[in-house]
């Protein structure tokens, strides 16, 4: 029945607000309160557009082509930017803008912990999803009439934070969210009514029975508060018992999986993990010349002012670990020489392999390696670290200050990346670079001036005064507070050194890793073994010079050690002392919780291990199944709506009929829209399937009470609900039997009769017959 624009409108009203409340369970997963209002104002403007749209009289076939239309429309206004016209035009730039932000949506998901910071690709992804949701909700309340089923899109912002945090969605919002649904089914069952009631359906010369203006609460509400407490009561135990991931990042049981909380701000996880009481043994290795190097684990050099994170490079599957490069800018003029390190993986679980920079070949893995162009850090794409144990040979670089101080100032193509600095850096940051490197005769000297700086005395490492002071992470605004209260760990200093260092002009970039580790009493063929566990944790900053290439820095003050060539007056003969605050021991980390793998997987999915694609390939089948099974569960619900009029006497044997033309479109036997009930009758009972007395018997009673009720109204005795469900069963049961497999197949998945019903405009009744 056709329903007036004041009664859309408040349809309308109570699904954007059931959408915006659904909304709001993913505030604890990210930070401020500007991603909702994006959200409320993109599902708004697909809402209210279709409202309008109905209004206008746009055919209904065409109202969710134009809600898509009016999405792309507000994406492009919000997000298209210059390569729009008219901000809301977009054009092929604008599809490209997009592409951008997806993948830059996946690599902010794979990086950030929670809160996560708004950035403006996770702000796409959030306005694309919700825009969808309100999509979907439009034509599950407006255009087919099911409201109730308007519980699946608003669940899903609901169920998503019991994936990420241990304590799900918030209990508050779960109880707003049950409200608005409540008055969404209220909103509708009052709507009906009084459609029904305008409509007249009875026809001007049948008795009409008018209802009373109020009736019970409890006759309609009833129904609609257990459909909201059954829902409540769904999303309340699938967000308290999914499991969580919200534990430490950088150490980790297998088979646990993150969506936020991936990546480096791993900063954040890693402090999280220095202040846990008990350290974990992460692994243990053998190296002869009393060789003790730092282990890499993996580099980041992409910083979007809040965010570091890895690179863009994929895995090449030509760079086996059997032979690595040379690493990029070391010259043969600089001293080498090559160490042997056995490593054994205690309990580390990562699909990043802890090597030291730079290596030159990896023996003994188990499963496929691949080393990363420019960092060389090494990651596998079908295993893990667990209980591997491999030799890897260790190329150590000794470049003197000569070779650094006299390094080309000249910035080789594709470093360009290592040098970038958001325009919205604090102007603590260019002040603290500009006074620190003052005088200086070169960039190596500006780099050993920085790293002295912050490891003067003004300085002091504190794994708990980022968390008391609110302050934790890398991004511009922690580093800017970091340098007023001097004070923060390990990613503070590397976090500050490499901008500071980009800000002086030299290209800098973060690797994350362990230190050296703590030699045991225990030999080996004469071959002291070192530890090293969750104590050694570790961010450091490497500087690049040309000639020399990357270059680690200590700029963390009692962490590592500081390499002889950084150390003040190393080049002039003095041997300066280098300043260091900090107490030699420094604060204990924890046990591990989480992979590393789950968070510092590769930004460009070339990284992802074969579980993780397993994962998706799953969860994306998943997905394209139910949107296969959409339309059966439509037609579903179409059925189960007409048996409901039939059980309540609302036109009951025009429902019936309804749903025999509906089967018989679906199954392709017949149904047109010009046919009339007899004539349909007629040609259906010379149908092989109708050949017996109670299929035809039953045919012929449906055709005879439909007739009656819609065009002699009162002529004689209107028939039970129990005799027309029973006639109704008996044919559908004939239609189906008389067809082919592969019709009932296609009946099931692809009804024709739901196409058929959304290409009619909303609120035109089908022809007699159809």
């Amino acid at each position: 029945m056709p329903l007036s624009r004041a009664q859309r409108l408040l349809l309308a009203a109570a699904s954007f607000l059931l959408l915006a409340t659904a909304a709001m369970a993913l505030g604890p997963l990210i930070a401020g309160s500007g991603w909702w209002w994006l959200c409320a104002f993109v599902a708004g403007g697909v809402l209210f557009a279709g409202t309008a749209l109905r209004a206008l009289r746009t055919p209904a076939s065409l109202v969710p082509v134009l809600e898509l239309v009016v999405l792309l429309l507000l994406l492009t206004l919000v997000f298209g930017g210059t390569s729009s016209i008219a901000l809301v035009i977009p054009t092929q730039g604008t599809f490209e803008v997009f592409d951008g932000l997806l993948s830059g949506a996946q690599r902010t998901i794979e990086q950030q912990s929670v809160p996560a910071i708004p950035v403006p690709p996770l702000l796409f992804a959030l306005a694309l999803g919700i825009g969808l949701l309100a999509f979907v909700t439009d034509i599950l309340v407006q255009t087919l009439r099911v409201p109730a089923l308007a519980a699946v899109p608003a669940l899903v912002p609901i169920l998503v934070p019991g994936f990420i945090i241990e304590a799900g969605a918030e209990g508050p919002t779960l109880v707003l969210t049950a409200a608005a649904y409540l008055l969404l089914l209220r909103v509708d069952v009052r709507v009906r009514r009084r459609a029904r009631f305008l409509a007249g359906d009875e026809g001007d010369d049948a008795p009409t029975v008018v209802p009373p203006k109020r009736v019970p609460i409890v006759s309609t509400l009833g129904a609609s508060l257990g459909l909201a407490a059954v829902g409540l009561l769904t999303a309340s135990v699938l967000a308290a018992s999914t499991p969580s991931v919200s534990t430490s990042l950088l150490l980790g049981t297998p088979g646990q999986g993150t969506l936020f909380a991936r990546g480096v701000s791993p900063f954040i996880d890693l402090g999280r993990d220095l202040r846990r009481p008990e350290p974990r043994p992460a692994f243990h290795y053998f190296a002869r010349d009393a060789d003790r190097p730092y282990f890499t684990l993996l580099t980041l050099d992409r910083f979007e002012g809040e965010v570091w994170g890895v690179g863009d490079r994929a895995v090449d599957g030509d760079n086996t670990v059997d032979a690595m490069p040379r690493p990029d800018g070391l010259s043969e003029e600089v001293e080498t020489s090559e160490h042997p390190i056995e490593v054994i993986v205690d309990e580390v679980r990562t699909t990043w392999l802890p090597v030291p920079y730079p290596a030159t070949r990896i023996e003994g893995l188990s499963g496929s390696w691949f080393w990363d162009a420019g960092s060389l850090a090494v990651r596998s794409v079908d295993t893990n670290t667990g209980g591997q144990r491999y030799q890897v040979t260790r190329l150590e670089v000794e470049p003197t200050v000569a070779q650094l101080r006299g390094a080309s100032a000249m910035v080789p193509p594709g470093l360009e990346v290592n040098l970038t600095l958001p325009d919205d850096a604090p102007p603590i940051i260019a002040e603290t670079a500009a006074s620190v490197t003052a005088g200086t005769a070169s960039k190596y000297d500006a780099a050993v001036a920085i790293q002295s700086y912050l490891r003067s005395s003004p300085f002091d490492y504190s794994t708990e005064a980022p968390v008391t002071d609110g302050y934790d992470g890398g991004g511009f605004d922690v580093i800017a507070q970091f340098l007023e209260t001097k004070a923060g760990y390990c990613v503070h200093f590397a976090s500050t050194m490499a901008v500071l260092a980009r800000e002086a002009g030299i290209p800098s970039r973060i690797s994350l890793g362990y230190t050296q580790g703590s030699p045991s009493q225990e030999r080996v063929d004469g071959v002291q073994r070192v530890e090293v566990d969750s104590h050694d944790l570790h961010a450091w900053p490497e500087l690049y010079f040309e000639g020399v290439g990357w270059v680690p820095f200590e700029p963390t003050p009692g962490r590592g050690s500081v390499p002889e060539y950084s150390r003040p007056g190393a080049g002039d003969g003095t041997g300066a002392a280098v300043p260091n605050s900090a107490p030699a021991t420094p604060g204990a980390s924890g046990r591990p919780d989480r992979e590393l793998d789950s968070g510092l997987a590769d930004q460009s999915g070339g990284g992802a291990t074969v579980d993780s694609w397993w994962q998706r390939g799953v969860a994306l089948g998943i997905v394209v199944v139910l949107v296969l099974l959409l339309p059966a569960a439509l037609r579903l619900g179409q059925r189960w709506t007409r048996r409901r009029r039939i059980a309540s006497g609302q036109r009951p044997a025009d429902a019936a009929w309804d749903e025999v033309i509906a089967t018989a479109r679906d199954l392709g036997a017949g149904g047109d829209v010009a046919v009339t009930p007899r004539a349909f009758a007629a040609a259906a009972a010379e149908r092989e399937a109708f050949g017996g007395a109670e299929p035809l018997s039953s045919l012929l009673a449906l055709r005879d009470a439909v007739e009656r009720e819609r065009y002699g109204p009162g002529a004689g005795p209107a028939p039970r609900a129990s005799e027309l469900e029973a006639n109704l069963a008996n044919v559908r049961a004939a239609l189906r039997h008389d067809a082919a497999p592969a019709a009932r197949a296609r009946a099931v998945l692809v009804p024709r009769s739901l196409f058929d019903a959304a290409r009619r405009p909303f609120g035109e009744r089908p022809p007699a017959g159809a």
